[in-house]
């Protein structure tokens, strides 16, 4: 209060602070600015909170756009007497009674599905919003009550609505969460928490518990339980999480997820074999047949790599007309010479009609981890790479394996 009791001054004034240049409060403010300064604020904008006619403090926003700040200060007022607005209905919750405190849930309920008031210390609480289509006949009887009827055994009503719709594989987590007996220490220093998992009608579902307020000893005596509907949300999420790790073109993962997913298996000494892969004289393809021939020929081998892929290889793309595969627990020349001639045979078979009948050739450089000491994913595609320029020499689809001495050919 000291550093800033100018500020105060002025708001006793009815006016608010508007510094547009910092430097300009150096000499007379000359604490304040080494404040500012330190936080690297350069201009700032300041209006006083009023609460029952007397200032109870202030509110801002550093380094704004230089524009109109008279306009500003006028939305700063704004949303300081909101915030102030709100600060009074917190004080209202606080002294009103329990019924007071359901009616104005009752606003806040209008984003969630279902919402109950629950007394953790005796269990007891209100059903303050529902729908039939979270809750099912668990509810049947509320339009038979009084509103707000005061209900007994909270956790077993909800234990009976989790066991009849969490899908088995997120039950025994998604019962630690609704046991209240534990949601003090839980909510120790959070304005709430929260649990997603799977109604298996309606699809993902979340479910919070917020703190309403504390005994005289400092205990928390009522929380709310919300549930809210998050199925389109997690669609958008999946959708993003698939448009980071695959490749837009083929469909199959990109560079980065593909790495990743090999960089955990070798983490985990899972010995296998890298398969480099790349197209023969492709800049040929695109200059005789055009770029869009050029981009049927990578997702005709993107398609060829993901149809011979186990669920657990790693099929990629590295870029351009370059691909990669990680088969773990293939570790015999043998078998991967019988992998390299189904690969070429699928390859052949590739039917570009613009093309008119050329067929496709690949060459490939792999090599083998054994498992038995940890290695990078770049160690292991420096080895492949090195045998796989000596494998695009050769004619026809050819492919060797570094440090065998390998070339297995079809011509």
């Amino acid at each position: 209060m000291d550093i800033i009791d100018w500020w105060y001054e002025a708001f006793s004034k009815g006016e608010s602070i508007i510094i547009t240049d910092v430097e300009e409060i150096r000499e007379e403010h000359c604490i304040s600015y080494n404040m500012l300064k330190a936080q690297n604020v350069k201009n700032v904008v300041v209006c006083p909170l009023y609460y029952k006619n007397e200032i109870k403090g202030f509110f801002g926003v550093d380094n704004p756009p230089k524009s109109d700040y008279r306009g500003l200060t006028t939305f700063l007022d704004m949303v300081g007497t909101l915030l102030v607005s709100f600060l009074k209905l917190r004080n209202s919750f606080i002294k009103s009674n329990n019924m007071a405190k359901l009616r104005s849930y009752s606003s806040l309920s209008k984003i969630y599905e279902a919402m109950h008031y629950i007394n953790v210390q005796t269990g007891r609480y209100h059903v303050v919003k529902t729908t039939v289509q979270f809750t099912g006949n668990l509810e049947k009887d509320a339009g038979n009550m009084g509103e707000y009827e005061i209900r007994d055994d909270f956790y077993g009503h909800i234990k009976h609505f989790t066991e009849k719709v969490c899908m088995e594989s997120q039950l025994e987590e998604a019962l630690e969460f609704i046991d209240i007996r534990t949601l003090e220490e839980r909510l120790q220093g959070k304005i709430s928490i929260t649990h997603e998992f799977t109604d298996k009608r309606t699809g993902w579902c979340r479910s919070r518990f917020i703190p309403v307020d504390y005994d005289e000893n400092g205990s928390l005596l009522h929380v709310l339980y919300c549930i809210e509907s998050i199925e389109e949300e997690k669609k958008r999420e999946n959708r993003l999480l698939y448009l980071a790790q695959t490749d837009l073109m083929t469909g199959i993962c990109n560079r980065g997820s593909g790495e990743s997913r090999i960089s955990a298996y070798l983490k985990e000494r899972k010995a296998g074999l890298l398969c480099l892969i790349d197209c023969d004289k492709f800049k040929s393809i695109n200059d005789t047949y055009g770029h869009a021939v050029g981009d049927k020929v990578i997702i005709a081998i993107a398609e060829t790599l993901q149809k011979l892929c186990r669920d657990k290889d790693v099929a990629f793309r590295l870029g351009g007309d370059e691909f990669a595969i990680f088969m773990p627990g293939m570790m015999e020349q043998k078998a991967a010479e019988k992998f390299f001639a189904r690969l070429f045979e699928n390859i052949r078979q590739i039917d570009i009609e613009e093309m008119q009948g050329k067929s496709i050739e690949i060459s490939m450089g792999a090599c083998f981890y054994e498992g038995t000491e940890e290695v990078s994913f770049d160690e292991l595609y420096k080895n492949a790479d090195s045998v796989m320029y000596q494998s695009k020499e050769k004619q026809g689809c050819s492919a060797m394996i570094y440090g065998l001495y390998t070339d297995k050919k079809d011509n």
